[in-house]
This record gives structure tokens, C-alpha cells and sequence, in this order.
């Protein structure tokens, strides 16, 4: 009985110090005092100590171990897991890891993520969204832009240019406004919410373009003259990076340039023949300089002793001879200047190489680098601020609109869609502040971009769709007073750029996170293959021993967390938000262990399981999705008000990952996920997706004027203005629910149970029974006119639905 507990307590302390993650010399000496404490039991001899000498003494002398364990295991490495190439060591260098990775590591340190600053507007932000954003949005009639101009107005594009729209992201010193990442964002979900032509426009100049690119590698003399230019909008900047063959994979970039002598401004200089074709360029056709990258050949090694210098980035004037541009693309009905760009050995000198030519071959470094920025501000932000608009457009709709007596909102059928776009623009608003809280403290995070990037666009168009199908035939007919169906059509132009959705899941979140991430990885696949330093063997040493001690720790973690139902684990708060932290505790562990696992399985060829990459690049997606939302309501002040949408965003969250885990332990390599079901749900799956309840409770926020509803759309365009239709709509929202009281009165005093409509007439009536004042009587008649633009559709005489010819071009409304 005695050797029993003895041997269950070994087995106890083992795995207490494997989930604690000791060193492995703490790890040694405690289970030596354990040992120590059988010998006096009379239950350790010396067999057992001969034993544990065996085995503890070669792991804790350095030397020995490198040589007789660590040397054989990095040649097995070398030959299961492939060198990366150059290319791939650029992506992987150029971008940091933040809190995705206390996520990835199976112990995420939540106090960690709670003392990230709170995300606040200078008071020069504010004012920019308070004066000119709110202004431009005053301005944009979006039926105009979509229907009759296929364009911005010229008012539009100048007043634009004039209060720096286009110069967010540059420097004061060079007339810019230097804003910080996330008053990007709220500029671009302001704007989003109304135009997605407008956001377009904003956006891109402020992200992956000319200006991020010269900021960051431009030489003094392309700092001096390009930025401010762009600044006062005497530019227009465009960056042209895809090609027909080159999409999602943009390393494969036909485009080229050779490196030669030529004539320029009269005078021969060294520079290059540049050939292209690019598509889909947002602001090619009205764009004056244009920023280009192409694969640099210097065949008769003008520069250097290397034939392919590779993708460089080059400035080129789109009045140079030669370049193509003007034309345009037609995206689905969103009428943002998008096109292409061509051009057949065009010369220009190497001065025009963004940095000059000692940065000749770095424009994937280049590229990569400012890409996890900017992805990670535009597409997700425009996403956002739709859905928030949305999310408030819909709950107003709901209330006003009545089918069988009562506000469609009530009917338990359109509750569910309406949770399903309330609780995605809690969250998406709450991801899309925390990931630009990090780009705001310096990171540039090409994982939280590539995640934020495919799941905030694709939930988007889920929650469009929502709204179409709560609308009906509102959001079908187009007109001035739809502020659904453009956004709707526009939704796969989000799905498909930056990445294309398929191939961000599939390849990119889980391809660069697992070697970003995880603790080890990038190390161990450093170390050995560095032939050169002499500190390759310690280094994968260190590092191969601190893997597997990692990987230890997360099975021991994966099976208590399991058989506890990680009731027992770390949360910082003990309110009803504590289950929601104790299970990402769980799933951390999870995505650690069967990462390891699955890249021991697999080696090198998990790149090429896209479908387990995906799955489990879900787990760490969902993961950061659902902490950002609880950072959102720890920075909101905890607001009971909001639990709902809180629930809501992260029960979604975890369900999502849930079913993700479930189908790749279905689909785990060599037949263990079987096993590893057992470790990690020993008593079946334990989360539901929101309720019925929950649903019923969002949705009554949505449609109901307060505190809560407000936070929800914070910062959207919700201006009672001429074209304004959800500004419009938001007014007669109030009215509606004012004049409910008064439609009872006169119910009542008339004895008959009048329709909630012809509320004009139920005035009339009212007046006439001396129940009603005059300001009630303009309320109700107020009510019926918002009521009926509410609930109508736009009808047209049948020449004004042919669009507008213009005879000015686009550059002309534009300059």
C-alpha cells in the first residue's frame, strides 16, 4: 500500500511540475527529494536510483547531452523538416509576435492582456472624425456615387485632398497628420458604414502604398518630395502589386525589370527596362505616381556580382512614357477607382527604387513588413464599421417594421439572424481595437493581421446577408433610401483581396503562426540548419529539450484542464466572465499540444495539409477573437449592460472552435485523434452555441434606444442628413417608439383597436377626441412620414434607372 502512494504521488508531483513548466534542473532535484522520501519509506532501492541516475544525470550535463542525444536528433530534423527558403525567411522575419502568442503557448497570461493600454483618440483625432470625417459623410450621395457618377463627386475628391484624408499615416514634419493605427480605424469604420467607395479611397493610400513604403525605406531626397505631396493630395498615390498569374501568391510576380544604361532627361544614366501587368490596382486609373513591384534582373552585372536581384519596389510617375493607366475595373457594382496598369520596358533610372538602389531585391522584406500593418487596419475596419451600422440600421428596421401586428423584431425567426449581427459587431469593433492597439505600440503582427483580415471580412458578409434576409425586399430594391444593397454586392471584393479568404485560412494564419508562434520552432529550425556560427548544436540543444518539455507540459495541461472541465484554472475575474477564460485556458493547451503533434506527424508536409493547417489556425483565430472581445469589456468599464453582446460574441467564439477541434480530431494524422479525444474531451464537447435567451437579449438591445445600443454603434454616421437613410431611419426609431403611448390613448378613448399605421390619421382622430395636444399630433404625423420612407422602396421612371453618361473621365472629376 505503502509503494502505491508513493508511486501515485511521483506520478502527481511529475505532472504538477510538467503543467507548472519548471526547468527541467528544478524538475530533477524535486523528483531526487521524492526519491529520497521512497528510500526512508522503505519503497525506493537502489535499482530505482541507479535508475534515475541513468536517465537525470545525462540530461543535466550540458555537454553530454548535445553530443550523444541532441547531435543524432538535429540530423533526423534536417531530414524530416525541409530548409526554408529565402523567401520564406523574409515572411517570416518581417513581422512580430504579440498576444497570439501567449495564446499559441498553452498558458495565456491574462493579467498580461488586460494591462495592454486602453485605445484612446488624441484630441486632434477626434476632432478629424467630430469635423471633416463627419463633413465628408455629409457630402456622399451614395446612390449618386454607385448609380448616376460611378464615382466620388469632384467636391468629394477635393475636400479629400484638402483636410488630408490621404495623409493619415505620414509624418507631421512632412504636413501629414500622423495619426495612430486605431483613429485609422475609426475614421475608416465611420466612413465604411455609409460608402464602401469612400473607405476605399481613404484607406488605401493609408495603408500598403506609396507613402507607408517611402516613410519606412525612401531616401531623404524621395522623403522630401513625394511626401509632401501626398500629404496635400497634389499626388495620387496607387501601388500596384497583382498580376493575372500572381493573386493570393504575390511572390510569384511576373512582372520584371533589367538593369541597363539608357537616356533619361537627356543624359545617359544607369537604370532599368521595366516590363508589367497588373490588375485589380485600387486607384491605378486616376493614381499620379504609381508604386511598383517586379522581379529586378541585372544580367550584365551593372550592380553586382548576382544575376536575380529579386522583387524590388520602385516610384514611377504615371506620366513617364509608356505607363498604361486610365482604364478601370468594374467590381461588382462598388464604384471605387480600381483598374489595371501596364507597361512594355518603360525606362526609368534606379533613383526611382524605393530607397534607392542599395535596396535593389528587398521589396519582399518591404512588402511583407508593411503588408501586416496595413492588412490588418483597412479591410478589417471597413468591416466593422458596416456591421455596426448594419447591426443598428437592422434593430431600428425590426422595430419599425410590423408584419402580423407586431415589430418584426419580436418574432422569435428574425431574433436569431439579428444576435448573429449584434454579437459579430461587438466583437469585430473589440478585434479590430486590440490589433491596432498592438500596431500602435509598435508591433507589426502578420498573424493577427492574417486572422483579423479573413475572419472580420467573412463574418461581414455573413451579417450582410443577415440583413438582407431581415430586410426583405428593402434591402433588394435599390435606391437612395438602401443603405444595404451596395454593401451586399461589394461584400466578396473584402473576401477575395489582400489574401484571398481560402488561401489566408488555409495556408497563411497556421503557416506563419506555427513557426511565429511557438516558442520553439523558429529556433530549432535556425539552429539546424546554421553550419556557420558554431553555436548550432547548443542552440538546437536548448531548444529541442525546451520543445519537449513544452510539449509535455501541454498534455499534462490538455488532460487535467480536460477532466476538470479547467474549473480549476486561472481567471481574473470571478463574475459570469470566468467560464469564458477558464475554457480558452483549455483550448490554449489544446492548440499547443496538437500543434506539436501534428508537425511530429507530419514534418514538412503540414504545410501541404491545408485542411489541419486550417483547423488549426481556427483554434488560434477563435482564440484571439474571443479575447479581444473580453479586453473590450474590461476596457469598457465592465458594463453589466453589455453582458449579452459580450456572451453572445464570445459563446459564438468558442462554439466555432470547438466544432473546428472536433473536426480535426476526426481528421488527425496516423489514426490519433481517436485518443487524443479522450484526453481532451473525456466527457464529450462542453459548449453549446448562444441560446435562445441570449439571443432574445441581443436583439432587444439592437432595437431598443440606450446606453448599451449606443456603444454598440459608437462613431458611426448616424447624422439626420439628406442622404443619410440610417441617420434618417435612427430619428424615426424614436419617434415610433414615442408615439406608441399615444396610438394607445387614442385606442383607447376611440374604444376600437386601431392598425399601428396611418398613424397621420390616428392623429386626426386623436385631435378630434381632445386626447392628443398639438405636439403630439405633429409627433404621430412626424412618425407616419419616417414610418413609410422606413418601410417603402425606391421607385424609378424607367429612364433613370439607365446610368448617367458623363463626359468628363474620372481623372478630370478627380484632379
Amino acid at each position: 500500500m505503502t509503494t502505491l502512494l508513493w508511486i501515485i504521488a511521483m506520478i502527481l508531483v511529475l505532472g504538477a511540475l510538467a503543467y507548472l513548466r519548471v526547468s527541467l534542473l528544478t524538475a530533477t532535484i524535486t523528483a531526487a527529494v521524492v526519491m529520497t522520501a521512497g528510500w526512508t519509506l522503505d519503497v525506493v532501492g537502489p535499482i530505482s536510483w541507479i535508475v534515475f541516475l541513468v536517465v537525470a544525470l545525462p540530461l543535466n550535463i550540458s555537454a553530454f547531452r548535445q553530443n550523444v542525444i541532441s547531435r543524432p536528433l538535429m540530423k533526423v530534423y534536417r531530414g524530416i523538416m525541409p530548409e526554408m527558403s529565402s523567401t520564406e525567411k523574409e515572411a517570416i522575419e518581417a513581422g512580430t509576435t504579440w498576444w497570439e502568442a501567449d495564446l499559441f503557448a498553452g498558458n495565456p497570461n491574462w493579467k498580461k492582456l488586460h494591462n495592454y493600454p486602453v485605445a484612446r483618440l488624441s484630441a486632434d483625432e477626434q476632432a478629424f472624425l467630430d469635423g471633416p470625417v463627419e463633413e465628408v459623410c455629409r457630402m456622399v450621395n451614395q446612390h449618386q456615387v454607385s448609380h448616376q457618377l460611378a464615382d466620388l463627386p469632384a467636391d468629394v475628391w477635393q475636400y479629400l485632398k484638402d483636410h488630408g484624408f490621404f495623409a493619415m499615416i505620414i509624418k507631421k514634419k512632412y504636413g501629414g497628420l500622423e495619426y495612430s493605427a486605431y483613429a485609422q480605424s475609426r475614421v475608416l469604420q465611420k466612413l465604411a458604414g455609409l460608402s464602401s467607395e469612400l473607405a476605399s479611397t481613404v484607406g488605401v493610400p493609408n495603408s500598403l502604398g506609396p507613402g507607408e513604403l517611402l516613410q519606412h525605406y525612401g531616401t531623404p531626397e524621395q522623403q522630401n518630395h513625394y511626401l509632401p505631396r501626398l500629404a496635400k493630395g497634389l499626388e495620387v498615390p496607387c501601388f500596384a502589386l497583382t498580376s493575372p498569374e500572381a493573386g493570393s501568391d504575390a511572390g510569384s510576380i511576373p512582372d520584371f525589370g533589367i538593369v541597363c544604361k539608357g537616356q533619361w532627361e537627356g543624359e545617359e544614366v544607369l537604370g532599368m527596362k521595366l516590363t508589367w501587368n497588373k490588375r485589380y490596382i485600387t486607384l491605378a486609373p486616376v493614381a499620379t505616381v504609381l508604386g511598383l513591384a517586379f522581379k529586378l534582373r541585372d544580367p550584365e552585372h551593372l550592380l553586382g556580382d548576382k544575376e536575380e536581384l529579386g522583387i524590388t519596389c520602385a516610384l514611377i510617375p504615371t506620366d513617364v512614357e509608356g505607363v498604361e493607366t486610365g482604364r478601370r475595373h468594374f467590381p461588382l457594382n462598388c464604384m471605387f477607382q480600381n483598374g489595371p496598369t501596364r507597361g512594355n520596358e518603360v525606362f526609368v533610372p534606379l533613383s526611382f527604387i524605393i530607397g534607392g538602389p542599395k535596396m535593389a531585391g528587398q521589396g519582399w522584406r518591404m512588402l511583407v513588413e508593411c503588408l501586416s500593418v496595413g492588412r490588418g487596419i483597412t479591410l478589417p475596419s471597413n468591416s466593422a464599421g458596416g456591421v455596426k451600422t448594419a447591426a443598428l440600421a437592422t434593430g431600428a428596421y425590426a422595430r419599425i417594421r410590423r408584419q402580423f401586428k407586431l415589430p418584426i423584431g419580436k418574432l422569435e425567426g428574425i431574433e436569431e439572424p439579428m444576435a448573429r449581427i449584434g454579437g459579430n459587431a461587438y466583437l469585430m469593433d473589440a478585434v479590430t481595437t486590440l490589433t491596432t492597439t498592438g500596431i500602435d505600440l509598435g508591433e507589426k503582427p502578420s498573424v493577427i493581421s492574417a486572422i483579423v483580415k479573413y475572419h472580420l471580412t467573412d463574418r461581414m458578409q455573413k451579417c450582410v446577408i443577415d440583413a438582407m434576409d431581415i430586410h426583405g425586399g428593402k434591402g433588394v430594391c435599390l435606391g437612395p433610401n438602401n443603405y444595404l444593397g451596395r454593401g451586399y454586392q461589394a461584400a466578396p471584393i473584402a473576401i477575395t483581396v489582400e489574401g484571398a479568404n481560402i488561401l489566408t485560412r488555409s495556408m497563411i494564419i497556421y503557416g506563419q503562426g506555427a513557426i511565429r508562434c511557438h516558442p520553439y520552432v523558429l529556433a530549432e529550425m535556425e539552429s539546424a540548419f546554421d553550419t556557420e556560427s558554431g553555436q548550432g548544436l547548443a542552440n538546437f540543444d536548448a531548444a529541442i529539450f525546451g520543445h519537449i518539455g513544452f510539449a509535455t507540459s501541454n498534455f499534462i495541461r490538455s488532460f487535467w484542464l480536460g477532466l476538470t472541465s479547467s474549473r480549476f484554472s486561472n481567471a481574473p475575474y470571478s463574475d459570469k466572465t470566468k467560464r469564458y477564460y477558464q475554457q480558452m485556458n483549455r483550448f490554449s493547451a489544446n492548440l499547443a499540444l496538437l500543434s506539436d503533434l501534428a508537425m511530429a506527424t507530419l514534418g514538412g508536409n503540414l504545410k501541404r495539409k491545408e485542411r489541419i493547417s486550417a483547423r488549426l489556425g481556427d483554434l488560434l483565430s477563435q482564440l484571439y477573437l474571443a479575447s479581444a472581445t473580453l479586453k473590450r469589456y474590461e476596457d469598457e468599464g465592465r458594463q453589466t449592460d453589455d453582458l449579452p453582446l459580450v456572451q453572445w460574441a464570445v459563446e459564438d467564439a468558442l462554439y466555432k472552435l470547438q466544432a473546428s477541434l472536433d473536426d480535426l480530431l476526426d481528421n488527425f494524422p496516423m489514426g490519433l485523434g481517436g485518443a487524443l479525444r479522450v484526453v481532451m474531451f473525456p466527457f464529450g464537447r462542453p459548449l453549446k452555441r448562444p441560446s435562445d435567451v441570449l439571443d432574445h437579449k441581443v436583439a432587444k438591445i439592437m432595437q431598443t434606444p440606450c446606453e448599451s445600443r449606443n456603444r454598440l454603434g459608437k462613431g458611426q454616421f448616424w447624422t439626420n442628413s439628406e442622404h443619410n437613410a440610417v441617420g434618417i431611419q435612427e430619428q424615426t426609431l424614436l419617434d415610433i417608439i414615442a408615439s406608441e403611448p399615444l396610438h394607445d390613448k387614442v385606442c383607447k378613448a376611440s374604444g376600437k383597436r386601431l392598425p399601428f399605421m396611418w398613424l397621420d390619421k390616428v392623429a386626426a382622430e386623436g385631435k378630434a377626441l381632445g386626447v392628443l395636444s398639438d405636439d403630439e399630433v405633429s409627433l404621430l404625423e412626424r412618425a407616419e412620414i419616417g414610418r413609410m420612407k422606413s418601410i417603402n422602396v425606391d421607385d424609378f421612371d424607367p429612364a433613370e434607372l439607365r446610368p448617367e453618361v458623363v463626359s468628363t473621365t474620372s481623372q478630370e472629376r478627380a484632379a
